[in-house]
């Protein structure tokens, strides 16, 4: 009976410990007394400028993914091409893998364990209404042989039920971001009417799922990257309807629970620009890309592989 209530003090005690607030002591609204993320951190705004701009070659002018991998940052197009690229840090090629058997319907994003490489076909943007969304399944040591095994993980929404032809860029349902940890795959939408990112989440296996509504981003803009980070932070890359990019850093993220973790919006000096791929090694230097926009004679802004410094804003 003793050891019942001293339990029961326990808990009592450790509850009424815990208080809930802004840890972040980067936050506007930091609380030193909080022991408890809430997801409440505020933040000033910030907007940063790249600290190295590379031009990509010609072969990569829809690039639309990215990871950095083996000691390279592989990228794709989002076209027909079914090669996948290895670029060194100052965007030069030097490997080019092509995937045989498969094809790039529209190839929009890549993802990585310690296992294999995940390719996103699933750019709904057209029309909003495919029917074969799904992510290939690369074995990384294959892959790295120039022999690589692929298998096949298909999907849709678990709330999409209207197929019929959408206007271009007016559908919910395309999506151009995504990570990969533990047993689970994240998708995150690209609005194109609500100006949000849905999170999905299914299976990383090979087979046919039904990814599930976990939750909604207000990102004010359209995501078209994802990166997960060594210590569990992601780490979003977009632009809105008027091309001005920006990141999305969420941290203090345990266990996936979106809506205790700090979340921060951060503009990039790059003007229409369209980010299409983020990736790092180190969690604090980011590579970005973005695939060529041309509206002359206004705008020309080519392929390009950026990296931005992100270790003044990801501290926890």
């Amino acid at each position: 009976m003793k050891k019942a209530i001293l339990f029961f003090l326990l808990c009592v005690t450790a509850t009424y410990g815990q208080i809930s607030g802004c840890t972040d002591a980067l936050a506007k609204n930091f609380d030193p007394n909080a022991t408890t993320n809430d997801g409440s951190c505020l933040y000033s705004n910030v907007k940063i400028k790249p600290e190295s701009t590379q031009k990509l070659g010609d072969s990569l002018r829809e690039t639309s993914g990215l990871i950095a991998f083996n000691n390279l940052l592989w990228t794709h197009n989002d076209d027909h091409d079914t090669n996948i690229y290895g670029l060194d840090s100052k965007g030069k090629i030097q490997k080019e893998i092509q995937l045989e058997k498969v094809v790039n319907t529209d190839w929009e994003e890549i993802s990585q364990d310690s296992s294999y490489i995940y390719i996103g076909d699933f750019g709904n943007n057209y029309q909003g209404n495919r029917k074969d969304l799904h992510i290939l399944r690369v074995e990384k040591k294959s892959f790295l042989l120039n022999q690589p095994v692929i298998d096949t993980i298909a999907f849709s929404y678990s709330n999409q039920t209207d197929f019929s032809v959408q206007k271009p860029n007016s559908t919910d349902f395309d999506c151009e971001a995504f990570v990969v940890s533990k047993d689970s795959i994240y998708l995150f939408t690209k609005q194109w009417s609500q100006n949000k990112s849905s999170i999905y989440v299914l299976p990383k296996t090979p087979g046919t799922y039904v990814a599930q509504l976990k939750e909604t981003l207000n990102v004010e803009g359209l995501v078209t990257g994802a990166t997960l980070t060594p210590k569990n932070e992601i780490v979003l890359c977009g632009y809105t309807k008027k091309l001005r990019p920006f990141l999305y850093l969420i941290s203090d993220l345990k266990n996936f629970n979106f809506p205790v973790a700090n979340q921060r919006k951060i503009k990039l000096s790059l003007p229409f620009h369209q980010i299409e791929g983020i990736a790092t090694f180190d969690g604090k230097l980011f590579y970005l890309t973005n695939e060529s926009f041309v509206k002359k004679p206004i705008v020309n802004n080519p392929q390009q592989l950026h990296s931005v410094d992100l270790s003044d804003y990801l501290k926890n």
